[in-house]
């Protein structure tokens, strides 16, 4: 029986899953694989790096700093999240990512990414640190609009969440049975279509294939939380969510916010610490 660990994205409420995560590090949980979209990516690997802490650690040293994450890094290139600083300099020389035990480690790490052209989902096994791993990472976290395309293997990608921002069924069809899935929206979350759709005709109309998906986002997620809801009543998941809504925006730069939302993380893991344990030892089902 293969265990699984499935991270959403959400931006900054991505530091939620970050002391979720931690907490598991610290008491030694460990699965047979994870698969991460957009901030689920961009943190959840550092649990395949084994490095507890370092996600609370870096976002509070360079919020603030315009080239991890700022307008100005947006005008200059297009990109909200730095590029260059935020996936390369930042993990190689300033905050440094432990490779090493990344490729050591023998649970598999997935990202999902969309492909902008088609409006397909793209998921890739990412094995050893790399340029091209790293570039993978961002992909996976490309936000529409303020993010431009990552080109990789002949496609241009975006972010994974456009299509498939809880990838459960596909962990399940890779052979993960028993799946502990962490969200970062309350129960009772109902996602609604979005407001921006005017922008994302002005400005995604190279993309035709991210508009209709943009448009249609709600109703693949909304789909996806009532799937999420019968597989946690037939027990082959556990859901690991905020009790309300997070006190956080998506590119939030307030350090008190920060350590909120992650310690709200922290005291959810700790208080289904047993839980944990005990669903991912239990029998298959």
């Amino acid at each position: 029986m293969k265990t699984g660990l499935v991270l959403e994205g959400g931006g900054m409420r991505g530091l939620f899953t970050a002391g979720v995560m931690d907490v598991m590090m610290e008491a030694g949980v460990k699965f047979d694989g994870l698969i991460g979209v957009s901030a689920g990516a961009t943190f959840g690997c550092n649990y395949k790096s084994r490095q507890p802490g370092r996600v609370l650690r870096y976002n509070l040293r360079f919020i603030g700093e315009p080239r991890y994450m700022s307008w100005r890094s947006f005008l200059k290139t297009g990109d909200l999240v730095g590029a260059e600083f935020s996936y390369h300099t930042l993990p190689t020389e300033l905050d440094i990512f432990d490779g090493g035990t990344f490729e050591r480690n023998p649970m598999a790490f997935h990202v999902v990414c969309t492909d902008a052209e088609t409006g397909q989902p793209v998921y890739k096994q990412l094995e050893r640190v790399d340029y091209d791993c790293l570039e993978w990472i961002r992909a996976s976290a490309s936000m529409p609009i303020v993010s431009r395309p990552v080109c990789l293997e002949g496609r241009r990608l975006l972010d994974g969440g456009i299509v498939d921002s809880i990838p459960l069924r596909h962990f399940q069809q890779l052979g993960y049975e028993r799946n502990i899935v962490v969200l970062t929206q309350p129960k009772g979350f109902t996602k609604k279509r979005t407001r921006l759709m005017p922008l994302f005709h002005l400005f995604m109309r190279r993309y035709p294939a991210i508009i209709q998906a943009m448009g249609r986002r709600h109703e693949m997620y909304n789909a996806q939380l009532d799937y999420l809801q019968r597989e946690e009543q037939a027990g082959r998941i556990l859901l690991i969510y905020p009790e309300q809504t997070l006190p956080i925006g998506r590119t939030e730069q307030n350090a008190d916010k920060i350590r909120r939302v992650y310690q709200m993380g922290r005291l959810a893991a700790e208080q289904k610490l047993h839980d944990i344990q005990a669903f991912l030892a239990g029998p298959a089902v």
